[in-house]
């Protein structure tokens, strides 16, 4: 399908919504949801509250991610019937860590457009003002709520070369940094609390640094700098690699798989060796 957004087919359009501070709202979007004929919401009662701030009155829909599979039918009901219509999550942008993609892709699948307004979300103000190298980032989101999975995602995690952004809810904060520090090392970090709010706060170090300071109220997101330990060039032995990564201060395992993926030797080959250095020791 190509789109065109400026023709005459009914459109679905996906609005953002503040985050904190309503005037983050932009004239397209108001001028959007004055416009429509519905707005699905992902909680109509916060919905209705901003709609009530700018003085506009529209039918409102819920649609979340536990109905998401049968209201995607009513998103395209209206379409097919040549009415646009608007989805809005309760802060921020639709999608971003919220439902909306399921019926993103019913309504394309079926040739009606998707037009997605620029506007807030919480991780952009969140990596600028961090003072962390922003390019290239790797925008992750929640990590699995279970102490093992989030383990288990970190691990996958702490190799990349990429700045990294997670959010995190206040009861959860805490342990997941602990948990970082653990898994990724002690890490150049920041900690971005309520953006937009008036209890906005921003905490910048290390994550040993961090911990200590942190509130346990508000809405996090975490951006966590790359792995900077350094990368071994070619013309040292795969020993040589694995013992100069552990002096860095990662362990023997990380070093062994590591040193294995960038000279692309097996994994095994690699332990062997070190381990038999080792006992010649």
């Amino acid at each position: 399908m190509v789109q065109n957004s400026y023709d005459d087919t009914p459109t679905l359009y996906l609005v953002p919504t503040p985050i904190g501070n309503l005037d983050d709202i932009t004239y397209r979007a108001l001028n959007i949801l004055k416009e429509v004929e519905v707005i699905f919401s992902e909680d109509t009662r916060v919905t209705l509250n901003l709609l009530n701030n700018f003085n506009i009155k529209k039918k409102l829909i819920s649609l979340h991610e536990h109905n998401e599979d049968t209201l995607k039918e009513k998103v395209l009901e209206y379409l097919k019937s040549g009415v646009s219509v608007a989805l809005v999550t309760d802060r921020g942008t639709p999608i971003i860590s919220d439902p909306g993609y399921k019926t993103v892709k019913y309504v394309t699948d079926n040739n009606f457009n998707v037009v997605s307004l620029p506007g807030a979300t919480a991780l952009i103000p969140a990596v600028t003002a961090s003072g962390i190298k922003p390019q290239p980032f790797l925008f992750y989101g929640f990590l699995n709520s279970k102490d093992s999975k989030r383990r288990e995602e970190l691990e996958l995690l702490k190799d990349n070369l990429y700045t990294i952004i997670f959010y995190e809810a206040p009861h959860r904060i805490i342990k997941t940094l602990n948990l970082m520090l653990e898994v990724l090392g002690d890490r150049d970090i920041c900690v971005a609390r309520e953006i937009t709010k008036k209890y906005e706060t921003i905490y910048r170090g290390k994550i040993s640094e961090i911990i200590p300071n942190i509130q346990e109220k508000g809405e996090f997101v975490i951006v966590v700098s790359c792995d900077e330990t350094p990368k071994f060039i070619e013309d040292i032995s795969e020993i040589e690699a694995v013992e100069l990564y552990i002096k860095s201060g990662i362990d023997v395992m990380s070093a062994i798989k590591r040193v294995a993926k960038e000279k692309g030797v097996p994994k095994n080959e690699i332990y062997k060796l070190y381990h038999q250095k080792m006992d010649e020791k």
